[in-house]
């Protein structure tokens, strides 16, 4: 196998997890928008855990990003 087309596959194979990255971030907008619609008092409270937890589900897909980056440009 040559050497470029190992490290494409390995870009592809690197950005995986973003799958789950997307099925996580429309779970947990799902559950914020129900939560909020059940309970407008708690809104607020909802709200900032739901960006907090956002926050750290998109640091999963910058780093898979990182990653494949790294392996096309540095590699």
């Amino acid at each position: 196998m040559e050497a470029e087309a190992a490290k494409l596959i390995g870009a592809g194979i690197a950005v995986i997890p973003l799958l789950g990255v997307g099925l996580g971030l429309g779970t947990l907008f799902a559950a914020v928008i129900e939560a909020m619609g059940r309970n407008p008092a708690a809104a607020e409270s909802v709200k900032g855990a739901g960006l907090f937890y956002f926050a750290l589900v998109e640091a999963i897909a910058l780093f898979a990003l990182v990653i494949a980056l790294l392996i096309l440009f540095v590699f």
